[in-house]
């Protein structure tokens, strides 16, 4: 039975309720959804989806290579948008993160997220570590 241990790293905003930014089981890392905080003010970045899809992805990332993984090696994605019409400019930030690597991935249009922001991504990887 592997343990539990979760993934902690200031290079992404901590958590703002009673969560992990990521726990690994094993070999696998599920990380929290990344939401665009800065993670030095804790406040959300000004701008649009686009700087907020960026945001996010930079946040994810920083918790996935705290984990001892990379984006290179994220399995599944689930992406929350605030609006389905912001569809199409967030693809093309999460794209260019990712560049060849293209997870399997969720993408919902939701209610309401926290901080009213635009977009929420959260990530399955494995991590060698």
């Amino acid at each position: 039975m592997s343990s539990l241990s979760p993934v902690a790293t200031t290079s992404a905003p901590g958590a703002i309720g009673p969560y992990s930014q990521a726990i690994k089981a094993g070999n696998l890392v599920f990380a929290s959804g990344c939401i665009p905080l800065d993670p030095t003010t804790m406040q959300v970045v000004s701008g649009g989806i686009e700087e907020q899809t960026t945001q996010s992805m930079k946040n994810l990332k920083a918790v996935v290579e705290a984990s001892g993984s990379s984006l290179s090696q994220v399995a599944k994605t689930t992406v929350f948008l605030k609006d389905m019409n912001d569809f199409v400019s967030m693809n093309k930030i999460y794209a260019e993160f990712f560049g060849d690597h293209k997870p399997a991935r969720s993408a919902v249009e939701v209610a309401r997220l926290p901080k009213d922001v635009l977009v929420e991504i959260e990530c399955i990887a494995i991590s060698n570590a």
